[in-house]
């Protein structure tokens, strides 16, 4: 059975103008192609006319790159959302908290999610732990998402590469199937 026959919806998770800043988020990202990948998944999505819902953090902090004050709290370029696609705002890391969108999904009767966005360690896996919580069958494309160096409890430096890995090693077959866009095609 091919994918799309599941009804998937695409979740589009903070992929916003801040996370061109690098330097910000610790440097040195990852999958720097990734909201170009994302936007191909999208194109896909809205030619086969399946759901999409389009998540975006909004910081409390006055000072961060993703407060709706800052041009960072916009959308990125390459996947700008449709006025018929829903916009989701959410204030934490989760997708689910603080929002309509188990509501929504619950709804449209949508049990299959792909995700996509950014970042690999924060957003998307809180996102998709929760997804696997609720019971969907989660889809997360590996080259469509992103991280950034973190420093570790005791000063250690881990690269982007690293924690990209690593998150997605957490994720994969305990509360979803990691694949690339490839793969993803190919099964859609």
């Amino acid at each position: 059975m091919k994918l799309r026959e599941k009804n998937p919806a695409l979740i589009l998770v903070d992929i916003q103008k801040a996370f061109l800043n690098e330097e910000y988020w610790g440097g040195n990202r990852n999958n720097k192609d990734a909201e170009i990948i994302c936007g191909k998944i999208l194109n896909k999505w809205r030619k086969l006319d399946l759901p999409i819902f389009h998540i975006r953090h909004s910081s409390t902090n006055p000072n961060s790159k993703l407060n709706k004050q800052d041009d960072g709290f916009n959308f990125n370029e390459n996947v700008i959302p449709l006025k018929n696609e829903p916009i989701i705002t959410k204030e934490v890391n989760s997708a689910f908290i603080g929002t309509d969108l188990k509501e929504l999904l619950d709804e449209q009767t949508i049990t299959t999610l792909v995700i996509v966005g950014i970042t690999t360690n924060h957003c998307v896996s809180t996102t998709t732990r929760m997804a696997g919580n609720f019971g969907f069958e989660t889809y997360v494309i590996s080259d469509a998402t992103a991280a950034f160096d973190r420093i570790g409890i005791n000063g250690e430096k881990y690269d982007a590469k690293t924690i990209h890995l690593t998150s997605l090693a957490n994720l994969n077959e305990e509360f979803a199937t990691v694949i690339d866009y490839e793969k993803l095609i190919h099964k859609i």
